[in-house]
C-alpha cells in the first residue's frame, strides 16, 4: 500500500504529488514525549500531544492529538525534485521550451477570443495580449467564469508578462476573459 501527498502554492501555480511506501510502524525504531500546548491566541485551545521522533534521525514522524477526538498526524519528507515519483504540475502560466508559456481556457473564453481576433495561433494570441494589454486602463472588471473544459494554447513569453502585467486577474483563465473584454470594449486590437 501507498501513501500520496499532494501539495500545493498558496497562489494555486504549482502543485507537487509524490507516493511513498505504507509500512507498519516498528515501535523499537521511535520514541516520543507529551508536550503541552498553550494557547496564545484566542482561535486555538490548550492541547496535549503525544509527540513521536525517529530514535535515528531525531525527526519527528508523528502527532497524537486525543482531546476532542484521536488523531493522529503523519509527518513526511519530500523527495528531491530529481526523484523520479516526484511530479510538479504548473498550471497557471506554465514555461515552455524556446520561448512560450502554456495557459489554460475554457471553451468559451476560446471561442469569444477566437470570434475576437480570428486565430489562437501563438503569434496572433500572442500579438493581441501585447496590443490589448499596452491599451487597457485599470478597471475591476468582474466576470464569472463558466465550469468548461480547459485547452491549452501557448503564447510568447514577452506576451505572457504582457498579460500578467496588464489585467490582474486571479488565473489565467480569468485574465484572458479580462483580456477579451478590453478587446471587445471598442479598443480593438490590429491584427492583420
Amino acid at each position: 500500500m501507498r501513501t500520496g501527498w499532494l501539495l500545493w502554492q498558496d497562489s494555486l501555480r504549482q502543485f507537487l504529488y509524490f507516493e511513498e511506501k505504507m509500512m507498519c510502524p516498528n515501535p523499537r525504531n521511535f520514541e516520543a514525549k507529551w508536550v503541552k500546548r498553550v494557547s496564545k491566541s484566542g482561535s486555538r485551545k490548550p492541547s496535549t500531544n503525544l509527540w513521536i521522533y525517529d530514535r535515528k534521525t531525531g525527526a519527528k514522524r508523528y502527532s497524537v492529538t486525543t482531546e476532542a477526538g484521536a488523531k493522529i498526524q503523519p509527518y513526511f519528507d519530500v523527495p528531491p525534485l530529481t526523484d523520479p515519483n516526484v511530479f510538479i504540475f504548473t498550471v497557471i502560466g506554465e514555461a515552455l521550451d524556446a520561448g512560450f508559456v502554456r495557459v489554460w481556457l475554457t471553451d468559451a473564453t476560446a471561442r469569444e477570443l477566437k470570434r475576437l481576433i480570428g486565430s489562437l495561433d501563438p503569434e496572433t494570441l500572442s500579438r493581441a495580449v501585447i496590443e490589448a494589454s499596452q491599451k487597457v486602463a485599470k478597471s475591476d472588471i468582474v466576470e464569472e467564469a463558466q465550469k468548461e473544459i480547459a485547452h491549452p494554447f501557448s503564447i510568447t513569453v514577452e506576451a505572457y508578462e504582457a498579460l500578467e502585467g496588464a489585467f490582474a486577474g486571479v488565473s489565467d483563465e480569468h485574465r484572458f476573459q479580462l483580456l477579451a473584454e478590453q478587446i471587445r470594449g471598442g479598443d480593438a486590437v490590429s491584427l492583420l
